[in-house]
């Protein structure tokens, strides 16, 4: 499958800047981004990101294959000592001793340089993984984050990720270490063939009850990493919602609500130690059965006189040391339907693709002048009716026009198509004669800025909060921009000033504070076409009067669209656009509408009695 951006956004991507251009990040980015191939099992996709760091990961496989090669010898060693020192005496037994120490101490020191080794690829790949869905969010468009839940997100974001990670870089060693199985067996060649093979008898059984248990897992591994994002999502709304379920006294039903999701999880959770419970026991001691026959075959063989007792030793010690790597065999096949799971999950999230992605041959909007165009546009959300149908208006440079019309008439729906968070259906908006669909992302929302109704603030300080979108803007223009926001006054008594960190969302301020930063955060970027969405619904009417003192003055060089429900908002403007189902009924000055529209009135009384 090809990639949905452009290859100029992707090598941006893959160098640390955001996939709009103009902002480069500290972190250096992923090295590697996942196969974009859906027909690949899951861990292919994810092997680029793993091999990125092949060096790393090599190295630990490597020297961990060492260590246990060097743990396999000791047997062997074990076997000739007893035989030459104990039993014939033709060798030193101290010698002996030297060398299973100087064996030992090398096994455990390449032992502990791979452990080092894996842990630092793991933790890379994970950083990596975790950037490359927090990349591919911020691509996909609004249309996404409507029919998706924020908890599910943040679960795929962590958890699932988590898992991926593990089984990725630990499952090779795993591997490994059973693999080590064939250089045992090797050695127990070496020793008595016959006996070799009555050891690994029961390997073939290990291998079938390997398969059957991954068989059942995968679907609960599923069910359990969606039912842990489901009690995600509740707490997340939780969280977030908390001043609404309080103000309603429904605490006791988001507990019920969270203890229904939880109970789901146990439910898995039980499921999966039950199936696990019934298939790990068969795992971990079905190598015992081959200690029992080397037991049994081998005491034969010593009373025969056919192998020595340092043989029979060996071959236990080989048997103990195969042990663990098969109990460890169950947990992998664990681990891979876990990380299975998960990794559909979040490829369910990298194989979604933005609607709103850069032509070919898109351009930075340069030098705007600010004519902002509806020519004739249709649009609606998702799947669902049209909210605009042929509306077509023209706003000049430096003018500055309310639209006016009854909830839901899609009055903000139109700074969501000029900023270009969703696309029309039919027809198209132009900026200073530009389809905004032939300019750069980046450039476009630079020089439209949007004041929401619902003004968000980021856990920061006031300061930067208000440079959000100017990081670099110094004290004085801060001020500035507050002061024109007539945000100033306020954030003085604060005990620090500019520098008072806002609580969570911006909750420790009110609405109006809240609006005003806003507003003052748009300003400092001074773009040329600036949106109002109701941007003062939650001011004082006293307060609201001055801050439109202010901005009458900053909106006389730019073209501003006014969203307006109170009359007072709709002052601000030279022109009225009324707007009815989806379509502009009516223009001109708020006198003219008042005196020759009689929809007009009705509609400025509606709203009038919706703000009270």
């Amino acid at each position: 499958m090809s990639s949905p951006y452009s290859a100029a956004s992707v090598t941006a991507a893959s160098q640390g800047s955001n996939p709009y251009g103009g902002i480069t990040s500290k972190y250096p980015g992923p090295r590697a981004q996942i196969s974009r191939d859906q027909s690949l099992v899951w861990w292919r996709r994810i092997l680029p990101v793993i091999t990125a760091h092949r060096i790393s990961f090599f190295v630990a496989i490597a020297l961990s294959f060492v260590s246990l090669v060097f743990q396999t010898m000791i047997p062997k060693m074990l076997n000739s000592s007893i035989d030459e020192a104990l039993v014939h005496h033709t060798a030193s037994l101290h010698s002996n001793v030297l060398k299973v120490i100087a064996i030992g101490l090398l096994a455990g020191i390449t032992g502990i340089v791979s452990r080092r080794y894996v842990f630092s690829t793991a933790y890379n790949v994970e950083a990596d993984l975790r950037s490359l869905i927090y990349e591919h969010l911020t691509w996909l468009s609004f249309s996404f984050y409507d029919r998706v839940q924020s908890g599910q997100l943040i679960s795929r974001a962590n958890s699932d990720i988590r898992s991926v990670q593990m089984y990725s870089t630990f499952a090779p060693l795993i591997v490994v270490q059973c693999s080590i199985g064939i250089v045992a067996f090797g050695f127990m060649l070496s020793i008595n063939a016959p006996l070799a093979f009555i050891a690994m008898i029961v390997m073939p059984l290990l291998y079938f009850v390997g398969i059957r248990m991954r068989e059942v897992m995968f679907p609960i591994s599923w069910i359990t990493q969606a039912r842990l994002a489901d009690v995600a999502t509740i707490v997340d709304e939780n969280i977030n919602g908390v001043r609404v379920i309080k103000s309603f006294a429904q605490e006791e039903a988001e507990i019920n609500r969270l203890a229904d999701a939880a109970e789901k999880v146990a439910w898995a959770y039980i499921k999966d130690a039950k199936i696990r419970g019934q298939w790990s026991p068969w795992v971990q001691n079905l190598p015992q059965l081959g200690l029992a026959m080397v037991l049994l075959f081998g005491g034969w063989m010593v009373l025969d006189g056919h192998i020595g007792i340092g043989a029979i030793l060996a071959f236990n010690a080989y048997l103990l040391m195969l042990q663990a790597p098969f109990m460890m065999l169950g947990q992998l096949v664990m681990m891979g339907q876990r990380a299975k799971a998960s990794a559909e999950r979040i490829f369910e999230i990298l194989d979604e693709n933005p609607e709103i992605i850069e032509r070919n041959g898109a351009f930075d909007l340069t030098n705007n002048q600010g004519a902002v165009e509806f020519n004739h546009v249709r649009f609606g959300y998702g799947d669902g009716p049209d909210i605009l149908t042929d509306f077509t208006a023209t706003i000049n440079p430096g003018e500055t026009v309310a639209l006016v019309g009854v909830t839901g008439s899609g009055k903000s729906t139109l700074a969501r198509l000029l900023t270009r968070f969703y696309d029309v259906r039919d027809g198209s908006v132009t900026l200073d004669g530009h389809d905004v669909r032939d300019l750069t992302l980046f450039s476009l929302r630079k020089n439209v800025g949007v004041v929401l109704d619902e003004p968000f603030l980021f856990s920061v300080s006031i300061a930067e909060n208000i440079a959000y979108g100017l990081p670099n803007a110094g004290r004085d223009e801060i001020i500035a921009a507050a002061k024109a926001a007539n945000a100033d006054e306020f954030i003085v008594k604060m005990a620090d000033g500019y520098d008072t960190v806002v609580g969570e969302r911006g909750y420790t301020l009110s609405g109006g504070q809240r609006q005003r930063i806003a507003i003052a955060r748009t300003l400092l970027v001074n773009p040329p076409v600036l949106v109002l969405d109701d941007a003062t619904s939650a001011i004082d009417v006293h307060v609201e009067a001055e801050i439109y003192s202010a901005l009458n003055r900053l909106l006389a060089n730019r073209t501003t669209l006014v969203i307006a429900h109170r009359i007072s908002t709709i002052a601000l403007a030279t022109r009225v656009i009324l707007l009815d189902q989806g379509r502009v009924v009516a223009t001109g000055t708020h006198n003219e509408l008042l005196a020759s529209t009689p929809l007009y009135s009705q509609v400025l009384a509606q709203t009038t009695s919706e703000a009270q």
